[in-house]
This record gives structure tokens, sequence and C-alpha cells, in this order.
């Protein structure tokens, strides 16, 4: 191969116009000079001024003067190297064949094209180096920003003066390696990226997060759904409590009742109404309650024998709450206030007198009209008034407890408010009954019942700890 490359640039230098004055040199000349014209040959003409890729060392030698001490510069060229086969003898023009001077002429116009396209690509480079170059220099100029001297002081010396050699400052050795490290970055974030072959199809990260964003709803529904039904749950739950609740209260009150009745060796009680409800201890759970409700009232007339042991205030005797108003009738003697009725939240005080652990039949009137009420001890009125809850009708469909105050419908007791004590002959009726009745009443003289709620055994429930006992209204309610 080496020999066929060494034959085909004879050959060319045979050729060529100006192999004929390569001839004509004196055969002492030295195998560099042979050499170098041979290149030189190959070129057009004005190719022959890249001396520092194609020309003779001379031309590298003259682009300037060298340091004593520096390296020779470096340069490439064509270089032509002996070979041992010897270049066929050009006689005459018919030595040579037409084919062989036809691929002849074909290698040196390929290498012709060859010698151009290295040309390109070295003005190329000059033009990258030069933008480069003029870059540099102006990061350079920014970054050796010119500072006046005090005043009184000489100036340092600029760089390449005398004693000061030019050199290179880091900052712009830095910044070059980070243009280049960023180039790098960049390149390779490009040919990273996957080609999009339509601009319209989501790209795998929004589908990711549309996929994720999907999945989460459906979460928040699985977890809502469940937390609904676990309030459903806990709902039944405490519903089902609270009827065990009442059902093993309403058989420990029949015990209770049971063993009295044992206790005392009565079969019964006789008649329904002989009893009476025994609140011991003041707190938050021992009440009775009536199974009667009351209808819609613009009127009525509410009366009770009782006989309290607090030893402050009387607490709360009766009271009747409403869904829409806790309330609606209450009677209550709390901490050293008077005595007082509650109608729709209205209050009125009653000058009674009910401490002193005695038995005491007591009655409160009242009517829509005007607001009227009186209050009645033992048969006698103590005191009256008006503009209580003037025109308000007394709503249906309540609860009444008998011991404890509502805060809510049935419930929400507070211990501070509770009666301690005993309780009988608790009535209600539709209208306000004269004094004279309520006189008959409070004498025993009269077994006048309530027409809303009357005083029955089968009526009366109690719970958390009271219990019923036989009482005789007559006997027991004048015992001193």
């Amino acid at each position: 191969m080496l020999a066929f490359l060494g034959a085909i640039i004879c050959i060319i230098a045979s050729v060529h116009p100006a192999g004929t004055a390569a001839s004509s040199s004196p055969p002492s000349s030295s195998s560099s000079s042979d050499n170098d014209s041979a290149a030189a040959a190959l070129l057009p003409p004005s190719d022959k001024g890249l001396g520092a890729l194609h020309g003779p060392a001379e031309a590298l030698a003259s682009a300037g003067p060298r340091l004593p001490g520096s390296p020779p510069p470096l340069f490439s060229r064509f270089v032509c190297t002996p070979l041992s086969a010897e270049c066929p003898a050009a006689t005459g023009p018919g030595t040579t064949g037409p084919e062989e001077l036809l691929a002849l002429r074909s290698a040196a116009a390929q290498l012709r094209r060859t010698a151009l396209e290295q040309k390109e690509r070295i003005r190329m480079d000059q033009e990258t180096i030069r933008e480069l170059t003029g870059k540099l220099s102006r990061c350079e100029g920014g970054l050796r920003a010119p500072q006046a001297p005090a005043a009184g002081l000489r100036a340092a010396p600029k760089p390449g003066t005398m004693g000061h050699p030019p050199a290179e400052p880091p900052a712009v050795r830095e910044l070059e390696e980070a243009v280049r490290a960023l180039q790098d970055r960049i390149e390779r974030i490009e040919q990273e990226l996957p080609a999009r072959a339509n601009g319209s199809v989501p790209t795998a990260p929004a589908l990711a997060r549309d996929a994720l964003h999907t999945k989460m709803e459906q979460l928040e529904e699985q977890l809502l759904s469940k937390i609904l039904t676990l309030q459903k749950e806990r709902q039944a739950a405490n519903s089902d409590r609270s009827q065990q609740q009442h059902d093993i209260e309403k058989e420990l009150n029949s015990l209770q009742s049971r063993v009295a009745e044992l206790e005392h060796g009565s079969p019964g009680y006789s008649p329904p109404d002989a009893f009476k409800v025994t609140i011991p201890v003041q707190n938050n759970y021992m009440y009775a309650r009536m199974k009667k409700s009351l209808p819609e009232l613009y009127a009525f007339t509410i009366c009770m024998w009782l006989k309290s042991k607090a030893l402050a205030g009387l607490g709360t005797p009766f009271s009747y709450s409403v869904p829409s108003q806790a309330n609606e009738i209450v009677l209550l003697e709390w901490g050293t206030n008077p005595l007082e009725l509650l109608i729709n939240d209205k209050v009125a005080q009653l000058p009674l007198s009910l401490k002193d652990k005695a038995w005491h039949h007591i009655c409160v009137a009242w009517t829509t009209r005007d607001g009227k009420w009186s209050a009645y001890q033992d048969g006698e009125q103590r005191g009256a008034g008006e503009n209580l809850a003037s025109w308000h009708a007394i709503k249906p469909q309540g609860v009444i407890i008998l011991g404890q105050e509502q805060d809510t419908l049935g419930g929400r007791f507070d211990a501070t408010q509770a009666f301690v004590g005993e309780l009988a002959q608790f009535g209600v009726w539709d209208h306000m009954l004269a004094p004279a009745e309520i006189l008959a009443l409070a004498n025993c003289t009269s077994r006048l019942q309530g027409n809303v709620i009357q005083w029955d055994d089968q009526a009366v429930e109690v719970f958390g700890g009271a219990s019923k006992g036989a009482f005789t209204a007559c006997e027991e309610g004048r015992k001193a």
C-alpha cells in the first residue's frame, strides 16, 4: 500500500506542470525539498499560503520571532517518504496507458478535494478560535475593571509592562471551565430528551401526574365513605347502648321495688296514687320520668307534695323540655337564688319557703293571656304576677322529668341543680284551678286528679337509684 501511494505521488509530480520544474532541479537536492515541492504540486495555486499545514517549514519560521530557548514551532505538512519501490521512468508520452492515467488523475482529484476540505475545516476552526478569543477578552476586561489610584499613591503597573509579565487570571480559566461544563450538560440533556413524535400527545410525566391525581381522588372517596360508615355504626352502637342501659335500669328499678315490698310486707300500692318517689342523693343520674307528655296548652296548674332534704337550694322538683326549648316549664331553686318559675325561658320569682325539710303542698298556675301567674303553698296563695311569657303557647310532645333540670331534651343533667328529697301527688291541669280547689287538695278533702297528667304508679318510671315507696298524703303531709 505504501508503495502504491508513493507511486501516485511521483506520477502526479511528473504529470502536473510543476513537475517539469521539479524534474529540472539538480539531482543533488535533498529529499525534504522534493517532498515540499511534491506536496505543493497537489494543491491549487491559492492553497500554497497554508504554511501551517501544507507549506514548508520556512513559511512557519517567517511567521514571527522566537524567544531564545523556546521549542521549534510545530507544523504539519504532507511528507513524501522515499520508499523502496521506484517510480516508473517517464521516457515518453506513450509509456503510461490511458486507463492508468485516468486512475492517477482521479486519485489526484480526490487528494485535492481532501486538501480543500481540510482547508475549509481549518478556516472554520480559526473563526471559532477568534470568536472565543473575543469573548474571553471581553470577560477578562470585565473582571479587570480598572480602579482609580488613591491620591498621593503611584498607580500599579499594568500587566504586560516591565516587572509584570502577562498572565491569564484564574477567574478567566474558571469561567472557561464553567462554560464548557454547561455546554456538556446541555448536550447530554438534549441527547437524553425523548423525541416527541406528536406535540399533542401528553408526555410521560403528565400522564403519571394525571394518574396520580385520579388515584388520590379515588382514595379520598373511599376514605369519606369509610368515615360515613363508621359514623353510622357508632350512632347505631350508641342507640343500642342507650336502649340496653334503659332496659337494665328498668329491671333494676323493678327489682328494687320488689325488695322494698318484701321489706315492708306490703303486697302492693292501694290506691294507685298512694306512692312517693325518693331521691336520696344529689347527683345527675337519679330521677323519675313521666311516661305521658303534655299537649299544647294555653294555661295550666301544676300541684305536688314535696319534702326537701337539700342543705342549700331546693334544686329542681320538675322540668318540662321540648325539642326547640329546654326550659319550656321549670320549677327551680339553685344555690342562694329564690325559687323560680321558668316558662319559655322567661323567669318569675316565687315567694315560697320550702327549706325546713318538712312536707309541703305547692301549686303554680299560669295563663297565656297577659302571662298571669300565681303561686300557692299549703293551700294559701303566696304570690301572683303577670307578663310571664305572655301569649305563649306551651309546646307539646316534650319530656317531664322529676328531680333534674334538663339542658337538652330528656338529658344532660347538672348535679348542682338536682332535687334531693321526696315527691308525691304530681298532677297537671289544662286550666287555672280556683283557690278553693287548691285549698281542698292541700287539706286532703278532695281527691281531684289532673285532667292532663295523673299521679299513677304505672305512669312513673324511676332511674339511677331513685325508688318508690308508700305514701299517705293526709297522714305524712301533716307530719312536721
